[in-house]
């Protein structure tokens, strides 16, 4: 039996179509939320605050499982984001926070938490700007442990994930 009920979903779409494949839902009358982000952007001559999607490449849906093939027959949808093996479903709270800190948030940075243990990073500012480590274990969003082969030993310090990348 298809669940009729109505859920947050996120969808993939193709690369930069986020506004047209936003468009092509809303003309099949189905809601969705775009999350933006005022960014200024410098050209050579001159300057301009323009809005970009905060997810690159993302948009959520507001339908009903009986609605999933229309969605991915729309002009720019690639695929709905799975999580263990099935289409992710978003709580409408999460959404109404994340639109909450856009209305109040100017300076907003995302960070990709995906840097898995065990995987190597360059600290890109701060102190320990220019350290190549393995990232041993993450005890919060500012504390990480860093394993420098070079010495041969583990290092707790204190940063901001938004200093560290994946190499």
């Amino acid at each position: 039996m298809i669940d009729n009920t109505y859920k947050w979903y996120p969808i993939y779409t193709r690369s930069r179509a986020e506004k047209k494949t936003q468009e092509a839902l809303e003309k099949k009358n189905i809601i969705t939320y775009l999350p933006l982000k005022k960014v200024l952007k410098q050209w050579s001559d001159r300057k301009k605050v323009v809005e970009e999607p905060l997810l690159k490449s993302y948009l959520f849906i507001y339908i009903s499982a009986k609605e999933h093939a229309e969605v991915l027959m729309t002009a720019g949808v690639a695929r709905f984001i799975y999580f263990s093996g099935k289409i992710a479903a978003i709580p409408e709270k999460q959404l109404e926070d994340l639109k909450l800190l856009l209305a109040n948030g100017d300076d907003l940075e995302l960070i990709d938490y995906n840097i898995s243990l065990g995987e190597k990073v360059l600290i890109k500012a701060g102190p320990f700007k220019g350290i190549i480590a393995e990232l041993v274990s993450l005890k919060s969003k500012k504390s990480l442990v860093l394993r420098l082969e070079q010495i041969g030993y583990a290092i707790h310090i204190r940063t901001s994930m938004a200093f560290i990348e994946p190499i």
